[in-house]
C-alpha cells in the first residue's frame, strides 16, 4: 500500500531516531501523537522496511523511476517515441530483472499496466495471506486433538478457498468448480452427525474409538462441559456447524475481494505522489524565479512530510492492521478461551510469593 522506497527511507530514519533514542524518550513525558509514534517505533521500522521493498518492485522514488538493476528492456526504434512513449518501442533486451521496468512510466498505458499488476498482487498476496491462516487452524486443531475440525473443517476449507481462488483455477476450471462444490456439504454435515453418534456412545459405556478420534473432539464450551449429564442437543450443533460453513464460504469471497485495498491504496499513494512531484515541484522548477523555486519546493516537501508520510503511513497501517485482524485471524483465532490477564508483580498475593 505504501510503495515507494524514497518515503520508506524517511520513515526509516525516523523509526531509526526513536529506537536510538529510546532509553532517553521513555523517561520524558511526550505528547499524545508522540506518545504514539515512540510506541510503535518497531512497527514503524517493519513498516519502512517493507516500503522500501515494495517501492523497488513498484519502481518508484518520490515518484520518480529508476535504473537501479540497469538498462529498459526497451528502446527507441526511431525519433518518433521520444514525446509519445508507446510508439516506436521494441525490446531489445531481456526483461527488467527485478520490478517494473522504468520506461512503463509516462507511458500511455502506464495506468492499464500498473492497475492490472497491483490488482492481480493484492489478490495473490490475499490468497496466500488466507491459506496460512488456515493453516494455523490446523495446528490448533492438531494441539487440542481436535481430528474432526481437521478432516471435516480445515481440509474442505483448503479446497474451498484454493479451487475457487487458486492458480490452478484458470487451468483445470472445471474439476476445481466441482471440489469447491464437494467441499461445501463436506464442512457442514459429517461433523455433527460424527458428534452426535459419539456422544450416544459415551452415554453407553462404550468406546468411542471411531475414526481414532480423541477425548478431545467432544469437547463443548465452558458452560457446557459442566453439565456433561444434560441431553446432547443435536439441532444446536448442527446450526452452529452451518453458521460456521456459510460464514466461510460467504466470507472467503468478501475477504478474498477485501484484498483489492492493498491495490486501490497503493495506487492512490502512487498518484498523489505524482500529482505533488510534477504538479507542484516542476512546475515550479520551470519558473526563472527564485521564490517562485523555494515555494514550490516548501509546498512539496510540507505535502510530502504530512499527507504522504503521515497520512498515508496512518491509513496503511490501519488497512494493514484491519486485513490481519478480520481477514487473516478469522481462520484460527476464536476467542472463546480465558480472560487474558498480562503478567505483574503488583497483582501478586501473598500466597503467590
Amino acid at each position: 500500500m505504501f510503495g515507494d522506497w524514497g518515503h520508506g527511507i524517511c520513515l526509516l530514519l525516523g523509526a531509526l531516531i526513536l529506537i536510538a533514542r529510546e532509553s532517553k524518550l521513555s523517561s520524558q513525558k511526550l505528547g499524545s501523537f508522540m506518545e504514539m509514534l515512540f510506541g510503535g517505533r518497531y512497527v514503524l521500522l517493519l513498516m519502512s522496511l517493507f516500503s522500501i521493498y515494495c517501492g523497488l518492485i513498484y519502481n518508484e522514488f518520490f515518484s520518480v523511476p529508476f535504473h537501479i538493476f540497469g538498462e529498459s528492456a526497451y528502446r527507441c526504434r526511431d525519433n518518433t517515441c521520444r514525446d509519445a512513449h508507446t510508439i516506436g518501442l521494441v525490446k531489445v533486451r531481456d526483461p527488467y530483472p527485478f520490478g517494473v521496468d522504468p520506461k512503463w512510466r509516462g507511458s500511455r498505458s502506464e495506468l492499464a499496466f500498473l492497475n492490472s499488476m497491483k490488482m492481480k498482487m493484492s489478490i495473490l498476496l490475499g490468497v496466500v495471506h488466507m491459506n496460512l491462516g488456515i493453516i494455523l487452524s490446523y495446528f490448533n486443531a492438531r494441539f487440542f486433538g481436535k481430528t474432526l475440525d481437521i478432516r471435516y473443517q480445515f481440509v474442505p476449507q483448503m479446497i474451498f478457498l484454493n479451487s475457487l481462488f487458486g492458480y490452478l483455477s484458470l487451468l483445470i476450471v472445471i474439476v476445481l468448480l466441482l471440489l469447491a462444490l464437494i467441499a461445501a456439504p463436506w464442512m457442514l454435515f459429517p461433523k455433527p452427525f460424527i458428534l452426535k453418534k459419539l456422544h450416544t456412545e459415551r452415554f453407553q459405556g462404550r468406546a468411542y474409538g471411531i475414526l481414532n478420534t480423541s477425548e478431545m473432539d467432544l469437547e463443548e464450551p465452558d458452560s457446557a462441559r459442566q453439565h456433561h449429564h444434560e441431553e446432547f442437543n443435536f439441532s444446536e450443533v448442527f446450526v452452529h456447524q452451518m453458521i460456521h460453513a456459510i460464514e466461510f464460504i460467504l466470507g472467503s469471497v468478501s475477504n478474498t475481494a477485501s484484498y483489492l485495498r492493498l491495490w486501490a491504496l497503493s495506487l492512490a499513494h502512487s498518484e498523489l505522489s505524482t500529482v505533488f512531484y510534477e504538479k507542484v515541484l516542476l512546475l515550479a522548477w520551470g519558473y526563472d524565479n527564485l521564490i517562485i523555486r523555494l515555494l514550490g519546493l516548501a509546498v512539496f516537501a510540507f505535502a510530502t512530510a504530512f499527507i504522504l508520510l503521515m497520512m498515508e503511513t496512518l491509513s496503511a497501517f490501519l488497512h494493514a492492521l484491519r486485513l490481519h485482524w478480520v481477514e487473516f485471524q478469522n481462520k484460527f483465532y476464536h476467542g472463546d478461551g480465558y480472560k487474558f490477564k498480562p503478567f505483574s508483580f503488583a497483582t501478586l498475593t501473598d500466597d503467590d510469593e
